[in-house]
Protein backbone atom coordinates (compact mmCIF):
# COMPACT_ATOMS: atom_id res chain seq x y z
CA UNK A 1 0.00 0.00 0.00
CA UNK A 2 1.40 3.39 -1.05
CA UNK A 3 0.88 6.20 1.46
CA UNK A 4 1.75 9.91 1.42
CA UNK A 5 3.23 11.43 4.54
CA UNK A 6 3.44 14.99 5.90
CA UNK A 7 6.01 14.42 8.62
CA UNK A 8 7.55 11.11 9.68
CA UNK A 9 6.88 9.36 12.98
CA UNK A 10 9.70 7.70 14.95
CA UNK A 11 8.37 4.32 13.78
CA UNK A 12 8.42 5.44 10.14
CA UNK A 13 11.96 6.81 10.48
CA UNK A 14 13.12 3.52 11.96
CA UNK A 15 11.45 1.60 9.12
CA UNK A 16 13.23 3.83 6.57
CA UNK A 17 16.56 3.26 8.34
CA UNK A 18 15.98 -0.52 8.34
CA UNK A 19 15.12 -0.44 4.63
CA UNK A 20 18.22 1.64 3.88
CA UNK A 21 20.35 -0.94 5.70
CA UNK A 22 18.89 -3.79 3.62
CA UNK A 23 19.37 -1.90 0.35
CA UNK A 24 22.96 -0.83 1.03
CA UNK A 25 23.85 -4.34 2.23
CA UNK A 26 22.59 -5.71 -1.09
CA UNK A 27 23.77 -2.96 -3.47
CA UNK A 28 26.75 -1.35 -1.75
CA UNK A 29 27.57 2.37 -2.01
CA UNK A 30 25.21 4.72 -0.24
CA UNK A 31 21.77 6.31 -0.65
CA UNK A 32 21.18 10.07 -0.71
CA UNK A 33 18.33 10.11 1.79
CA UNK A 34 19.20 13.41 3.58
CA UNK A 35 18.49 12.21 7.11
CA UNK A 36 18.63 15.68 8.60
CA UNK A 37 15.73 16.71 6.36
CA UNK A 38 13.78 13.52 7.10
CA UNK A 39 14.09 13.96 10.85
CA UNK A 40 12.98 17.59 10.69
CA UNK A 41 10.04 17.50 8.28
CA UNK A 42 7.68 20.39 9.03
CA UNK A 43 4.58 18.21 9.01
CA UNK A 44 2.80 20.91 7.00
CA UNK A 45 3.55 19.58 3.50
CA UNK A 46 3.43 16.07 2.06
CA UNK A 47 7.06 15.30 1.23
CA UNK A 48 7.44 11.54 1.46
CA UNK A 49 5.97 8.49 -0.25
CA UNK A 50 6.05 5.11 1.49
CA UNK A 51 5.03 1.65 0.32
CA UNK A 52 4.05 -0.76 3.10
CA UNK A 53 3.34 -4.47 3.29
CA UNK A 54 1.66 -4.59 6.65
CA UNK A 55 4.25 -3.16 9.06
CA UNK A 56 7.20 -3.83 6.74
CA UNK A 57 8.38 -0.95 4.57
CA UNK A 58 9.12 -2.09 1.01
CA UNK A 59 9.75 1.24 -0.68
CA UNK A 60 10.43 4.90 0.08
CA UNK A 61 10.79 8.15 -1.89
CA UNK A 62 11.55 11.57 -0.40
CA UNK A 63 11.13 15.05 -1.88
CA UNK A 64 13.89 17.53 -1.02
CA UNK A 65 14.05 21.26 -1.73
CA UNK A 66 17.56 22.21 -0.44
CA UNK A 67 16.71 25.88 -1.04
CA UNK A 68 17.48 25.41 -4.76
CA UNK A 69 15.16 25.97 -7.75
CA UNK A 70 15.02 22.24 -8.51
CA UNK A 71 13.32 19.69 -6.31
CA UNK A 72 15.19 16.42 -5.76
CA UNK A 73 13.72 12.95 -5.43
CA UNK A 74 15.65 10.07 -3.86
CA UNK A 75 14.42 6.70 -2.72
CA UNK A 76 14.81 2.94 -2.64
CA UNK A 77 13.00 -0.39 -2.99
CA UNK A 78 13.56 -3.47 -0.85
CA UNK A 79 15.81 -5.89 -2.80
CA UNK A 80 13.40 -8.73 -2.01
CA UNK A 81 10.43 -6.81 -3.44
CA UNK A 82 11.83 -5.53 -6.73
CA UNK A 83 10.09 -6.24 -10.02
CA UNK A 84 6.66 -5.67 -8.47
CA UNK A 85 6.08 -2.12 -9.72
CA UNK A 86 6.90 -0.46 -6.41
CA UNK A 87 9.47 1.89 -7.93
CA UNK A 88 6.99 3.00 -10.59
CA UNK A 89 4.31 3.66 -7.97
CA UNK A 90 6.70 5.67 -5.80
CA UNK A 91 8.04 7.79 -8.66
CA UNK A 92 4.57 8.46 -10.10
CA UNK A 93 3.35 9.65 -6.70
CA UNK A 94 6.49 11.72 -6.15
CA UNK A 95 6.26 13.48 -9.50
CA UNK A 96 2.62 14.28 -8.80
CA UNK A 97 3.61 15.86 -5.48
CA UNK A 98 6.20 17.98 -7.26
CA UNK A 99 3.61 19.24 -9.76
CA UNK A 100 1.77 20.82 -6.84
CA UNK A 101 4.87 22.76 -5.69
CA UNK A 102 6.78 25.73 -7.06
CA UNK A 103 9.95 24.58 -8.81
CA UNK A 104 11.97 24.98 -12.00
CA UNK A 105 12.59 21.26 -12.49
CA UNK A 106 12.57 17.91 -10.74
CA UNK A 107 15.71 15.79 -10.41
CA UNK A 108 15.70 12.08 -9.59
CA UNK A 109 18.91 10.84 -7.95
CA UNK A 110 19.95 7.44 -9.32
CA UNK A 111 23.04 5.54 -8.11
CA UNK A 112 25.04 4.80 -11.26
CA UNK A 113 25.25 1.03 -10.62
CA UNK A 114 21.42 0.83 -10.51
CA UNK A 115 20.29 -0.37 -13.94
CA UNK A 116 16.72 -0.59 -12.67
CA UNK A 117 16.85 3.01 -11.40
CA UNK A 118 18.10 4.30 -14.75
CA UNK A 119 15.41 2.36 -16.61
CA UNK A 120 12.74 3.70 -14.24
CA UNK A 121 13.84 7.29 -14.84
CA UNK A 122 13.90 6.87 -18.61
CA UNK A 123 10.48 5.19 -18.72
CA UNK A 124 8.99 8.23 -16.99
CA UNK A 125 10.62 10.66 -19.41
CA UNK A 126 13.65 11.56 -17.34
CA UNK A 127 16.68 12.86 -19.24
CA UNK A 128 20.29 12.94 -17.98
CA UNK A 129 21.03 16.30 -16.34
CA UNK A 130 24.33 15.98 -14.46
CA UNK A 131 26.26 13.54 -12.28
CA UNK A 132 27.98 13.86 -8.92
CA UNK A 133 30.60 11.90 -7.03
CA UNK A 134 29.77 11.21 -3.39
CA UNK A 135 32.93 11.34 -1.26
CA UNK A 136 33.69 10.53 2.36
CA UNK A 137 36.60 11.26 4.69
CA UNK A 138 36.75 8.48 7.30
CA UNK A 139 39.57 10.02 9.36
CA UNK A 140 41.48 13.24 9.88
CA UNK A 141 42.22 15.50 6.91
CA UNK A 142 45.72 16.01 5.55
CA UNK A 143 47.36 18.89 7.42
CA UNK A 144 47.07 22.29 5.73
CA UNK A 145 48.71 25.53 6.95
CA UNK A 146 46.12 28.07 8.14
CA UNK A 147 46.10 31.47 6.47
CA UNK A 148 45.74 34.07 9.27
CA UNK A 149 43.88 36.36 6.87
CA UNK A 150 41.04 33.85 6.59
CA UNK A 151 38.28 33.45 9.18
CA UNK A 152 35.20 31.20 9.20
CA UNK A 153 32.21 32.25 11.29
CA UNK A 154 28.45 31.64 11.55
CA UNK A 155 26.39 33.73 9.14
CA UNK A 156 24.23 36.53 10.52
CA UNK A 157 21.11 38.18 9.14
CA UNK A 158 23.29 40.93 7.70
CA UNK A 159 25.26 38.34 5.70
CA UNK A 160 22.27 37.07 3.73
CA UNK A 161 22.76 39.26 0.61
CA UNK A 162 26.45 38.31 0.42
CA UNK A 163 25.67 34.61 0.90
CA UNK A 164 23.06 34.66 -1.87
CA UNK A 165 25.48 36.45 -4.22
CA UNK A 166 28.20 33.89 -3.55
CA UNK A 167 25.78 31.03 -4.22
CA UNK A 168 24.64 32.69 -7.44
CA UNK A 169 28.23 33.16 -8.65
CA UNK A 170 29.32 29.71 -7.55
CA UNK A 171 26.42 27.57 -8.72
CA UNK A 172 24.86 29.60 -11.52
CA UNK A 173 21.32 29.80 -10.17
CA UNK A 174 19.32 32.48 -8.41
CA UNK A 175 19.03 31.55 -4.71
CA UNK A 176 15.70 32.20 -2.98
CA UNK A 177 15.37 34.80 -0.24
CA UNK A 178 15.56 31.99 2.33
CA UNK A 179 19.05 30.94 1.19
CA UNK A 180 21.57 31.56 3.94
CA UNK A 181 19.02 31.37 6.77
CA UNK A 182 20.03 27.79 7.64
CA UNK A 183 21.57 27.99 11.15
CA UNK A 184 24.46 25.85 9.89
CA UNK A 185 25.46 28.43 7.25
CA UNK A 186 28.99 29.78 7.57
CA UNK A 187 30.70 32.80 6.04
CA UNK A 188 34.32 32.72 4.91
CA UNK A 189 36.13 36.06 5.17
CA UNK A 190 39.53 37.08 3.86
CA UNK A 191 40.88 40.27 5.40
CA UNK A 192 37.38 40.93 6.75
CA UNK A 193 35.61 40.62 3.38
CA UNK A 194 33.16 37.77 2.59
CA UNK A 195 34.76 35.51 -0.03
CA UNK A 196 32.97 32.20 0.47
CA UNK A 197 30.23 30.27 2.18
CA UNK A 198 29.39 26.72 3.23
CA UNK A 199 27.03 24.75 5.44
CA UNK A 200 28.38 22.24 7.95
CA UNK A 201 25.88 19.93 9.56
CA UNK A 202 26.50 17.00 11.89
CA UNK A 203 24.01 14.17 12.23
CA UNK A 204 25.07 11.51 14.70
CA UNK A 205 28.62 10.41 13.91
CA UNK A 206 28.50 11.87 10.38
CA UNK A 207 28.95 15.44 9.18
CA UNK A 208 28.13 16.88 5.77
CA UNK A 209 29.57 19.87 3.93
CA UNK A 210 27.03 21.53 1.64
CA UNK A 211 26.86 24.59 -0.59
CA UNK A 212 30.63 25.15 -0.38
CA UNK A 213 31.77 27.93 -2.67
CA UNK A 214 34.65 30.39 -2.92
CA UNK A 215 34.22 33.55 -5.00
CA UNK A 216 35.27 32.67 -8.59
CA UNK A 217 37.77 35.56 -8.68
CA UNK A 218 39.64 34.09 -5.71
CA UNK A 219 39.64 30.40 -6.58
CA UNK A 220 42.97 28.67 -7.00
CA UNK A 221 44.62 30.61 -4.17
CA UNK A 222 44.37 27.96 -1.45
CA UNK A 223 41.30 29.42 0.26
CA UNK A 224 39.13 26.39 -0.43
CA UNK A 225 41.78 23.97 0.84
CA UNK A 226 42.29 25.97 4.03
CA UNK A 227 38.56 26.33 4.73
CA UNK A 228 37.65 22.71 3.99
CA UNK A 229 40.48 21.56 6.24
CA UNK A 230 39.05 23.72 9.04
CA UNK A 231 35.54 22.39 8.49
CA UNK A 232 36.73 18.79 8.63
CA UNK A 233 38.72 19.43 11.80
CA UNK A 234 35.72 21.15 13.38
CA UNK A 235 33.45 18.25 12.47
CA UNK A 236 35.91 15.73 13.90
CA UNK A 237 36.30 17.73 17.11
CA UNK A 238 32.51 17.82 17.40
CA UNK A 239 32.30 14.01 17.33
CA UNK A 240 31.91 13.16 13.64
CA UNK A 241 33.83 10.07 12.52
CA UNK A 242 33.02 10.60 8.83
CA UNK A 243 32.70 13.81 6.80
CA UNK A 244 30.93 13.63 3.44
CA UNK A 245 30.25 15.89 0.47
CA UNK A 246 29.30 15.74 -3.21
CA UNK A 247 30.99 17.21 -6.27
CA UNK A 248 29.94 17.31 -9.92
CA UNK A 249 31.87 14.82 -12.02
CA UNK A 250 32.84 17.64 -14.41
CA UNK A 251 34.50 19.69 -11.64
CA UNK A 252 38.00 18.22 -11.85
CA UNK A 253 39.58 21.05 -9.83
CA UNK A 254 37.29 20.52 -6.84
CA UNK A 255 37.60 16.73 -7.05
CA UNK A 256 41.39 16.99 -6.99
CA UNK A 257 41.20 19.32 -3.98
CA UNK A 258 38.89 17.02 -2.03
CA UNK A 259 40.84 13.84 -2.67
CA UNK A 260 44.13 15.59 -1.82
CA UNK A 261 42.70 16.34 1.63
CA UNK A 262 41.74 12.71 2.21
CA UNK A 263 38.23 12.35 0.79
CA UNK A 264 37.54 9.04 -0.93
CA UNK A 265 34.93 8.36 -3.67
CA UNK A 266 32.03 6.20 -2.47
CA UNK A 267 29.66 6.17 -5.43
CA UNK A 268 28.69 8.21 -8.48
CA UNK A 269 25.06 9.39 -8.72
CA UNK A 270 23.27 10.41 -11.91
CA UNK A 271 20.57 13.07 -11.83
CA UNK A 272 17.64 12.76 -14.24
CA UNK A 273 15.53 15.82 -14.99
CA UNK A 274 11.74 15.81 -15.50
Amino acid sequence: MVTLSAGLSPAALQAIADLEHRVVAADGGRLKLEWNALRHRSGETVEDVLCWDGERLLGFLGVYAHGAPALELAGMVDPAARGRGIGTALLSAGLKLCQEREHSSVLLVVPRPSVAGRSLAERHGGRPDHSEHALEMPGDPVDVPADPRITVRPATEADQPAVRELLRLGFGWEPPESAGHDPNTLVVERDGRPVGTARLHREGDRAGVYGFVVHPDLQGRGIGRDVLHRLCRTARADGATVVHLEVETSNDRALKLYTSLGFQPVITEDYYAF
